[in-house]
């Protein structure tokens, strides 16, 4: 992405520009920062983690003010879930898409406050938040939901199944469903199971009182990857928005930037 990856290519913004809610023609006030300036502002506090009313002027991005202002304006527009979709999309068209598996996972983050903040039990009680993440067989983020930290694994299961967005990119009809559905202990359900199987889903799930799933833990290690390439993102590592909704839009983001690469990386 380079030594400045906020800067938003052509390409990635040849993708984006479209899905941006369009600006009536004859608005009060001055002339509006450039949407594209501005979202660089936002991937700029997305990578740095700062305040938003530290944001450098100098950059050339408008105020920390004006690109939270875009940023909820986008959110509330849906945009960044729409740019994830397309590049769900794209990939599966180049077969950089691996539906024979998807893995589950959470991962704690602390939290300043808000909504679906919670004691968290890996951090001595502190509020937290946690990331449940689905991924599929290479790693690629389908789905990410925020909860309280306190909240179990188990519980988000079948939410995460059903938040892969239909995938395009394929003759027929978009896709939704991996072959099989790979998960540690804390997924062990004997009812999500049935329901996994009654959508002909396969649950390969270790058990609670007996050994691993031989083998499980090496095709598991994808979503360790991605969880790692989700925090790298410095504002996903500590959540200081109180809005779940910001927050999860700074998540749909990352996830998007995280297909772009994968898009633009040659097919080995």
């Amino acid at each position: 992405m380079g030594t400045r990856p906020w800067i938003v290519d052509d390409e990635l913004w040849a993708l984006i520009e479209p899905l941006l809610p369009p600006w009536p023609e004859r608005s009060p006030g001055p002339r509006p920062v450039s949407d594209r300036r501005c979202l660089q502002g936002v991937l700029f506090v997305l990578y740095n983690d700062i305040a938003w009313q530290l944001l450098p002027l100098e950059l050339g991005f408008g105020s920390g003010q004006t690109c939270w202002r875009r940023l909820d304006r986008w959110q509330k527009a849906g945009v960044f879930d729409q740019l994830h979709r397309v590049l769900l999309a794209e990939l599966n068209a180049a077969g950089k898409l691996d539906w024979s598996r998807a893995c589950v996972d959470g991962s704690h983050i602390r939290a300043k406050g808000g909504a679906d903040t919670g004691p968290s039990p890996v951090d001595r009680r502190k509020t937290g938040s946690k990331h449940h993440l689905i991924c599929d067989g290479r790693g690629t983020p389908l789905k990410v939901i925020t909860t309280a930290a306190n909240v179990n694994d188990v519980t988000q299961t079948l939410a995460l199944v059903d938040g892969i967005p239909p995938v395009a990119g394929r003759p027929g009809r978009p896709r939704r469903r991996p072959v099989a559905l790979l998960g540690d202990k804390g997924y062990d359900s004997n009812p999500n199971r049935d329901t996994l199987r009654k959508r002909r889903i396969m649950p390969v799930i270790s058990q609670k009182g007996r050994p691993n799933i031989k083998g499980l833990g090496k095709l598991r290690y994808v979503v360790e990857q991605t969880f790692a390439l989700l925090h790298h993102f410095k504002r996903l590592a500590v959540r200081w928005e109180r809005r779940t909704e910001l927050h999860d839009a700074f998540v749909s983001l990352a996830c998007s930037l995280i297909c772009y690469r994968r898009l633009k990386k040659p097919h080995p």
